[in-house]
């Protein structure tokens, strides 16, 4: 075909739109001329250009034209309920089927032209396109069902119990994203079984629902004289075209949950009720476990990557390489990343559980489960792709993505996109197909080569696992392959692999145990001693035998495993919490985040995002994500230790934010609960606003929190006691609190699926578990000026304001403060601390030091309890608590802070203690707590062998000794 010069080609056009124009403007008399601006003629000129289906309308209806340019709707927004109030109004006086068939088509022939219009000549957004398409359609579905029911009930009786068709709009119409000649996809269902009544002839409610439903279909989807409303397509129901045209709510739930395959999870993302009402709200519900599982869902990754195969298959085979849609690169591509994450992560991710396509991509970003630059260019060519498909669609009202061969409907597709040729489009789309084509490849990628080096290939293990070899055959190849002690390792591996619990597991999990065992057996076998990094593996493979999802997250990531396998085999402990909690495994993904340390303001951020997407009320899924919030910053903790990754004081800090952040989250949510149902506390116009505060105490209050602590808590509160709360249902002031208190302690204490949060302890507040709950300011401060015992001002050193009222958090620091500068007798003080130390000693010391002395010489056999034994973390607590007691009134920089560390800095600077002094205490402090940490991730006690620490014990007793007046002996 000779090439026709591009100017050549703009001239036919131009020339073709002109001749329109006349022929447009010759259908009305000299006298009724439509009285056109310029600009808006150059609009109207360029919309018969680029869409034949536009030029159609226009020559045959032109008054449809001249209504919609007087009225202003083609320059402007529709406003909400504007579309539905039109048609309401073109069908009140419907008496006929028929009628109502001709008014639908007239409505959409008239809103497609204005949506056109709007779209080719950039005077919408894309995005406005496809919701005004979306809103026409739920607009004619859901009116033409209210008719059709109606004439239903007249004809065929009336469902019982009285009921209504739940109609779901799957796919871009579910997703409000339907393009300019899209089918819309639909599921019809109703919520009961029963018959109808007030018919001649008793009608089951399934046979009155697909009639209806029959109905629903021919009145949209027929083609008359006047066209279609739109084509329907009823194959994504349950069993496809041979199923039911209606279905019972326990139908479909039956269904989804027995039979539902992963092609049908990836559909029902998009599922959105058109018709039913509340009870539609009950079937969703119902449906919504089949779609987001409750874990990280990596089984899904093979099915997604199964489908990749289809749609890369189906691509070659029907060479639709041109198709913006299909081919590659298209539109489907797009949709495929974005909902690839939906159905992996959106069943712990509720900000993903959302339909529309560019609303969960923001997501993804802010999220980060997709760099910034890869979310910008799939929104920029998802823009562009559906520009061209809605170009390509206007052309003849024709569902088409396919490219056109002929150059002058090339020609003609570049103008109406804005290029002045066929070629510089080209180079446009192909920039963005190539963009997607690259993030699709990258992001659901085929599984790489599973032979990792020559000495471990997986091929020996598969066979290992899967053939079932003579014994000393598998023996051997354990013992060939660096296994320690092939023999027990045979055996624990065979109680599994032939064990009974393996042969009850679904098909499915044990595929998945058959793929997952011989990655595994290699990974351990890069650990010092494999035999038990495998037995410790071998216990989280156990936990998640049927959920086995969680194996394929390691499947799919071989980092992940590999740090699993290397964390598990240095700390029993790791391996337990991520037994008991395999949605644990997720933090393994991103191993950058499993070994920094976020900020406070970042453990703030997280939380509250995670929250955020929990409805208000639902008390048990917050509790679960407090949790789960705390277990994996937990976990991150013990591997950053583990690897040598974090300092003590980082570890204690990175401990201490998390607990405070969750201790704010926690009185938010429990405050939030009780103020709704009760008001909030009264307070005149004279008096501060109420306010609450919870105080940390303890490792809490000194900002040394290790692995296992609890929380020593004590809540305060500065109201009006006698003053009520606002609500309907009232309560005093000390009662509200008393009980934000209690709800409190009962979200942290509470043991749930995933266990504790953590383990409270009010034993220090006053008067100890025989006082108040929750006490006022006032009655606090009396108490520690006139009640409380020397144990409970030392106690009052490692208090801390972590949670609650700024202006109450400046009270209590003032109490705290002037309570712990008092002037004190320094030999009555010297007694009674003294006294308080021996009698923990002999409740808690090992039984070496009970009797208040020490043996002369040190041996493994002489155990040293690191936290109570004389020497310990203990008298390094008393002795600094003694010195703030002792010399704040004189020096009160003491008071400023909690922690044991900073105060002997302040005894230094202030030279109560030498210097020397304040560094072995400080070394010695800081070796014990380093050693309680690594104890608890190794899961042993407090107690190492006495000889370990000598140095440290002699140092520190001498020091009590001097300071105290005591006569410790070492």
């Amino acid at each position: 075909m000779a090439t026709v010069p591009p100017d050549t080609r703009a001239a036919k056009v131009t020339e073709q739109q002109e001749q329109r124009w006349q022929l447009f403007s010759d259908t009305f008399s000299p006298e009724r001329q439509p009285d056109i601006p310029a600009t808006a003629k150059k609009q109207i000129l360029h919309l018969w250009g680029a869409s034949e289906f536009s030029w159609a309308v226009c020559s045959t209806s032109p008054n449809v034209l001249t209504a919609l340019l007087h009225s202003g709707l083609l320059h402007r927004s529709l406003s909400e309920g504007e579309m539905e109030e039109e048609l309401a109004q073109l069908l009140a006086e419907s008496d006929s089927e028929e009628i109502l068939m001709s008014q639908l088509r007239q409505f959409r022939k008239k809103h497609l032209l204005r949506i056109i219009f709007r779209d080719l000549n950039r005077l919408a957004p894309m995005t406005e396109t496809t919701a005004d398409i979306s809103i026409m359609a739920d607009t004619c579905i859901q009116q033409s069902y209210n008719w059709l029911h109606d004439d239903c009930c007249k004809q065929l009786g009336t469902p019982t119990p009285h009921q209504k068709m739940t109609i779901l709009g799957m796919g871009k119409l579910g997703a409000g994203e339907l393009n300019l000649s899209s089918d819309i996809d639909l599921i019809f269902c109703y919520p009961e079984k029963g018959e109808t009544r007030g018919a001649k002839r008793v009608l089951t409610n399934q046979e009155f629902f697909t009639r209806l439903g029959q109905r629903l279909i021919r009145v949209l989807d027929a083609t008359t004289a006047e066209g279609f409303v739109f084509r329907v397509d009823m194959r994504l129901r349950p069993y496809g075209q041979s199923g039911a045209l209606a279905l019972s709510y326990s139908a479909m739930e039956q269904y989804y949950q027995d039979q539902g395959r992963d092609w049908e999870r990836y559909a029902m993302i998009k599922a959105r009720v058109i018709t039913g009402g509340e009870a539609a709200n009950e079937l969703m519900q119902m449906l919504h476990p089949f779609v987001f599982r409750r874990y990280i869902d990596f089984s899904a990754i093979t099915a997604l990557r199964d489908m990749k195969r289809m749609i890369q298959q189906e691509v070659a085979r029907r060479s639709i390489y041109n198709n913006i849609k299909l081919g590659h690169g298209g539109i489907r591509e797009i949709e495929f990343i974005v909902q690839s994450f939906q159905l992996i992560h959106g069943g712990r991710d509720r900000s993903l559980q959302v339909r529309a396509l560019l609303t969960c991509l923001d997501h993804l970003e802010n999220s980060g489960y997709l760099p910034q630059h890869v979310c910008m260019e799939l929104r920029e060519a998802n823009e562009f792709l559906r520009n061209v498909e809605h170009a390509l669609q206007a052309w003849k009202d024709k569902q088409t993505q396919t490219l056109p061969s002929h150059p002058d409907e090339q020609f003609r597709l570049a103008l109406a996109m804005g290029f002045t040729g066929w070629d510089d489009f080209v180079t446009e789309l192909d920039r963005h197909r190539n963009n997607v084509d690259r993030h699709f490849s990258a992001i659901v990628s085929e599984a790489e080569d599973t032979q990792d080096d020559e000495s471990h290939p997986v091929a020996d293990w598969d066979t290992f696992w899967n053939t079932r070899l003579d014994k000393e055959e598998e023996v051997a190849l354990l013992n060939k392959m660096g296994f320690l002690n092939p023999d027990e390792t045979h055996r624990r591996l065979t109680t599994l692999r032939d064990g009974k619990v393996l042969k009850t597991v679904r098909r499915q999990s044990a595929e998945r145990i058959s793929q997952f065992m011989p990655c595994l057996l290699k990974a351990v076998l890069r650990e010092e001693n494999p035999d038990q990094a495998l037995q410790r593996l071998l216990t989280i493979v156990e936990a998640v035998l049927r959920r086995t999802a969680y194996l394929m997250l390691l499947i799919e990531n071989p980092g992940a495993l590999e740090h699993l396998v290397s964390l598990c085999s240095a700390s029993p402990w790791i391996t337990e919490q991520v037994a008991r909690h395999p949605a644990l495994l997720d933090e393994f993904l991103n191993l950058g985040n499993l070994y920094t340390p976020p900020e406070k303001a970042q453990l703030e951020d997280e939380l509250r995002q995670q929250l955020a997407h929990i409805p208000e009320d639902d008390l048990e899924i917050q509790m679960e994500s407090l949790r789960y919030f705390r277990m994996a910053h937990m976990l991150r903790v013990a591997a950053a230790q583990v690897v040598g990754k974090m300092p003590l004081m980082k570890e204690s800090d990175y401990l201490t934010w998390t607990a405070e952040t969750i201790l704010c989250a926690v009185q938010d949510i429990a405050q939030h609960q009780l103020t709704s149902r009760h008001g909030s506390p009264g307070y005149k116009s004279d008096e501060p606003k109420p306010g609450f505060l919870i105080v940390g105490y303890g490792k809490l209050g000194g900002i040394e929190l290790g692995p296992g602590s609890d929380l020593d808590l004590v809540f305060i509160h500065n109201s009006n006691p006698n003053a009520m709360t606002a609500g309907e249902r009232q309560l005093d002031n000390s009662m509200f609190f008393t009980r934000l208190g209690q709800r409190i302690v009962h979200m942290l204490s509470t043991s749930t699926m995933s266990g504790q949060l953590y383990e409270v302890d009010m034993r220090l507040r006053p008067s100890g578990n025989s006082g108040l709950l929750v006490s006022s300011l006032t009655a606090f401060e009396k108490y520690q000026q006139k009640e409380a015992w020397t144990w409970e001002h030392q106690a009052l050193v490692r208090a801390r304001c972590v949670a609650g009222s700024p202006e109450l958090a400046k009270q209590f620091e003032t109490v705290r403060a002037e309570t712990l500068s008092q002037p004190r007798d320094l030999t009555k003080l010297q007694k009674e601390v003294r006294e308080m130390r021996h009698k923990m000693v002999k409740s808690l010391g090992t039984k070496s030091t009970r009797g208040g002395t020490l043996p002369t010489s040190w041996t493994a056999n002489s155990p040293f309890h690191l936290k109570h034994d004389h020497g310990g973390i203990v008298d390094i607590e008393f002795i600094v608590q003694f010195a703030v007691l002792a010399w704040s009134h004189t020096h009160p920089a003491l008071t400023r802070w909690t922690d044991n560390i900073r105060i002997l800095e302040e005894l230094a600077d202030a030279k109560l203690v030498s210097v020397e002094h304040v560094q072995q205490l400080s070394e010695a402090y800081k070796v014990y707590r380093k050693t309680l940490h690594r104890q608890a991730l190794q899961n042993l006690g407090s107690q190492v062998s006495g000889d370990q620490m000598h140095s440290n014990r002699k140092t520190i007793i001498s020091f009590w000794n001097m300071l105290l007046d005591d006569e410790i002996l070492y």
